[in-house]
């Protein structure tokens, strides 16, 4: 049966706080079923944060629901630190938190960023990976940045032009590198105008549809501040990882089946990062929405998630 509905809402039966590398502590909870199956989800960015819409994904008397901020993103702490902060870095908490719940073997469940990341965990630990669900791929290579900071204006010029208007008109032939520059700056009043232009544009973009409550979901201050300064980071910094690298390592996903969903008009993240990795890929499923951008509450995005979750009720743990 499909579902196109996410499942009811529901709060975490635990929480806590797991001390990573000096300053960060990051946020961590457990929902849905004790003795269930468990999944972990990735919330993108790098820096958005997860929410409590993102435990409605999985049927709650199924999986054993685990969610966590990274380093610098929404419950974790410091707010938007970058000390200490890599996609190796990130790979390291995962792993460190699947020991600590005393977890063998999970589903890893993310988007956009959470699909680079989660890629980035299967290749370096594919033997705790029951499967993977991945939705709008980024594949972390410079192209794909640049789409992002320039690229999108061809589909979204009002907004790319407002994200570029935002900076003195001799700056702007390097938007991430002045950007970036403003949103490390540790005056509010430098950083926190430009956070909320770019996540402004970010989210501007990410529906296929107008969607004014999608939007201004992007704008809240905390959640501005930890997308738009950990995004900048990692793009000025090529997301830590060599040129290519998640496409070139695929072989060590051999033996991990997946379904990569894909929205055929994801502006942020362009459908051809999403072919290439199936192709690199064969056990992965693309499954390509027609009517779709990026955003992962789109309602053909959002069934094809549910979707994957419930087709991988049939793989049980060893």
């Amino acid at each position: 049966m499909n579902r196109h509905t996410l499942f009811p809402e529901i709060e975490p039966y635990e929480t806590g706080r797991f001390a990573v590398d000096d300053p960060h502590h990051l946020y961590w909870e457990q929902s849905g079923n004790p003795k269930g199956v468990p999944v972990i989800f990735l919330h993108g960015g790098p820096g958005a944060g997860a929410v409590p819409a993102h435990r409605r994904f999985f049927d709650p008397r199924h999986y054993r629901i685990v969610i966590f901020d990274q380093r610098g993103a929404g419950r974790s702490t410091p707010l938007g630190d970058l000390s200490n902060n890599t996609t190796g870095h990130l790979v390291a908490d995962i792993e460190a938190l699947r020991q600590h719940l005393d977890i063998d073997r999970w589903f890893v469940f993310g988007g956009s960023w959470g699909s680079s990341l989660a890629l980035a965990y299967a290749e370096a630990h594919p033997q705790h990976c029951l499967g993977l669900a991945l939705r709008g791929i980024f594949l972390c290579r410079r192209d794909e940045i640049e789409w992002f900071m320039t690229g999108m204006r061809r589909l979204f010029p009002e907004a790319w032009s407002t994200f570029a208007n935002h900076l003195p008109e001799d700056e702007r032939d390097d938007l991430l590198t002045n950007y970036h520059r403003r949103l490390i700056d540790p005056d509010p009043a430098v950083h926190l105008p430009a956070a909320r232009v770019w996540s402004r544009y970010e989210g501007s973009c990410s529906t296929l549809r107008p969607n004014p409550e999608a939007v201004s979901s992007f704008l809240d201050p905390a959640t501005a501040l930890g997308l738009a300064r950990i995004e900048a980071h990692y793009f000025v910094n090529d997301c830590f990882m060599a040129e290519g690298a998640l496409l070139e390592n695929a072989d060590r996903l051999a033996d991990i089946p997946g379904v990569i969903v894909q929205g055929r008009y994801d502006a942020v993240c362009p459908v051809v990062s999403a072919v290439e990795l199936s192709a690199a890929w064969p056990r992965a499923n693309l499954r390509i929405v027609t009517d779709a951008g990026h955003s992962a509450m789109e309602p053909g995005i959002r069934c094809e998630l549910i979707a994957a979750m419930e087709h991988f009720k049939a793989v049980r743990p060893e």
